[in-house]
């Protein structure tokens, strides 16, 4: 649906992006991740036309991205932007039009959305009248109410209670599996876990790291297993040797909880043979890491080459 290919753009001698490359299929949630000043912002923009690369291109459904892809691509900024003054309604319809539907549709399609997501009484109301949560809510229904192919979300769930937070999730779901291809990009690390099937880490101005989340987890496993048993501690220790690396344990009741790391490509089932003479296994459990743990470790593993140019630009452009 969206590719970068080697997108280039500095500002004011300072890089903001610097060879960024990375791809979101047709139909999928694409995680678009990384720290304060990372350079997503900029990538967002490029992509949205608001600015364009010094280098490098933009495909949209293969092809270098137009003007006119524009109406097929619905972007809700972290900087939410709402005309205060104005009814809820009639800004809805306003903006909706402007992604160039009929009034017509708009309010048919607006009414929708309302009715489904409990709004149907702020249609009258001023945009000053309404909570944080609730001008938010309103942006996201703006942003998808003219049906776009591509969904950029920055920060979506920023200002929501639980309730609302969750709401707002299941709606990106079922967008998602009526074939909308969403690139979203937050620091929530949950919601990553939760809907995205791929993401991409930016970071000092470069792709660290771009994939499958599942096999991305993989890739940084540390070969960690979590062993429950009754018996001696000792008896389970002497049986690891120089094989296994015993990292903590505790004492939960009537058993032992133990982490053990895997040395020399040894795997859990010979772990398994060496200790099971000596205890009961009760569980194993491998310790997938999670995205957070992931997004530290690239984040702390890439070379501080950028690291102050693009949070200068994106704190200009009030990332």
């Amino acid at each position: 649906m969206i590719t970068a290919e080697h997108i280039v753009k500095n500002y004011a001698g300072h890089t903001a992006l610097k060879d960024v490359s990375l791809s979101v299929a047709p139909g999928t949630i694409f995680g678009l991740l990384g720290p304060n000043g990372a350079g997503k912002t900029s990538l967002i923009r490029i992509i949205n036309q608001i600015t364009a690369p010094d280098s490098g291109q933009i495909l949209f459904n293969d092809r270098p991205l137009k003007s006119e892809d524009i109406a097929q691509i619905g972007y809700l900024p972290e900087e939410r932007g709402l005309y205060k003054k104005m009814k809820v309604g009639e800004q809805a319809i306003y903006l909706a039009r402007l992604k160039g539907m009929t009034k017509h549709d708009a309010v048919t399609e607006l009414r929708t959305w309302f009715e489904k997501l409990e709004m149907g009484s702020w249609w009258n109301k001023k945009v000053e009248e309404l909570s944080k949560g609730m001008a938010q809510k309103l942006q996201f229904v703006i942003t998808v109410v003219h049906k776009p192919k591509l969904l950029i979300l920055d920060e979506p769930f920023s200002g929501f209670d639980p309730i609302n937070t969750e709401i707002i999730r299941q709606e990106i779901l079922r967008l998602k599996d009526e074939g909308t291809t969403i690139l979203l990009s937050t620091h929530n690390m949950n919601s990553v876990e939760e809907i995205c099937s791929h993401i991409a880490l930016i970071n000092n101005a470069h792709t660290v790291l771009e994939g499958n989340v599942n096999e991305l987890k993989q890739q940084f496993s540390e070969q960690v297993y979590e062993f429950s048993f009754k018996g001696q501690l000792l008896g389970f220790t002497n049986a690891l040797w120089t094989a296994f690396e015993l990292l903590g344990h505790e004492v939960v009741g009537d058993k032992i909880v133990a982490k053990v790391k895997m040395l020399d490509r040894n795997k859990p089932n010979d772990l398994l043979a060496a200790v099971l003479p000596h205890v009961e296994i009760l569980g194993m459990t491998e310790m997938i890491p999670s995205m957070h743990d992931i997004f530290i470790k690239a984040v702390e593993g890439t070379p501080e080459e950028a690291s102050t140019t693009d949070e200068k630009v994106e704190n200009i452009g009030h990332e």
